[in-house]
């Protein structure tokens, strides 16, 4: 399903974490929601990946034109976890927008409703491949890395040690068969140690997880999908998912 597709669904999902799944990392309790965010409830930390917020706009510069429409629509989604769950801190974790200049050109309708969600609340931007510069004149702080609670934070997964990590970069997406067809969904990929994130973003594409750039980073006798489904998540062992 494309994640278009969540935006319309946001305002019914306001309040609980319907079809959430719960999960340890690294010894931490969190909570995988099936609209593409993770929550720490012990620390009351929400984690986001890869926005690519004004991913439209970056192509509209190069001469593509595409409807400028995913940045409201991804902030709608973001608006509606955060309503959920209340956090104290938020954790965007790189990627956030589509191209170093995408945060500077952002319309101020958009800047204001980002404001609005931060108030209050500790935020942190974490500096992506797309978006290494950090964020300006948007609340928050940038940094490349950030360590709270017993798990480390960053966009790209490390190669030397993946334990208590929480990493986007690499858009994992898992295929299963359901009922005669193959169906396949964005995920939260993990085997306890590490976590890989869903992209957040409406445009954002996905990258299978039997992908090259995927190996060595889990062991895969406990690598567990959680799908996003249409109203909830779907937990599925590695070796049941589609090669």
């Amino acid at each position: 399903m494309h994640r278009l597709g969540l935006a319309a669904r946001t305002a019914n999902m306001i309040g609980k974490a319907a079809g959430a799944e719960e999960i340890v990392v690294n010894d931490v309790v969190a909570i995988c929601d099936p609209l593409g965010s993770l929550y720490l409830p012990e620390s009351g930390l929400l984690v986001v990946s890869d926005l690519h917020l004004e991913k439209g706009a970056a192509f509209a510069r190069r001469g593509m034109m595409l409807p400028p429409y995913d940045t409201i629509a991804t902030l709608n989604i973001l608006a509606a976890v955060i309503a959920r769950y209340d956090p104290k801190i938020v954790i965007s974790l790189g990627d956030n927008f589509h191209d170093r200049s995408g945060s500077e050109h952002l319309p101020a309708d958009l800047r204001a409703l980002l404001a609005g969600m931060a108030r209050g609340r500790d935020w942190i931007w974490i500096n992506g491949n797309h978006d290494p510069d950090g964020t300006v004149d948007l609340p928050g702080e940038c940094a490349d890395e950030f360590a709270h609670g017993g798990l480390a934070f960053r966009h790209e997964p490390s190669l030397i040690s993946g334990k208590g990590e929480i990493a986007g970069h690499l858009h994992p997406s898992a295929t299963v068969r359901r009922r005669e067809k193959y169906v396949r969904r964005p995920c939260f990929a993990t085997d306890g140690a590490r976590l890989l994130m869903p992209a957040f973003g409406v445009l954002a594409g996905g990258l299978d997880l039997n992908h090259r750039a995927m190996q060595g980073l889990f062991d895969r006798e406990t690598l567990v999908a959680h799908l996003l489904g249409r109203d909830r998540i779907y937990s599925v062992r590695y070796g049941s998912l589609l090669a």
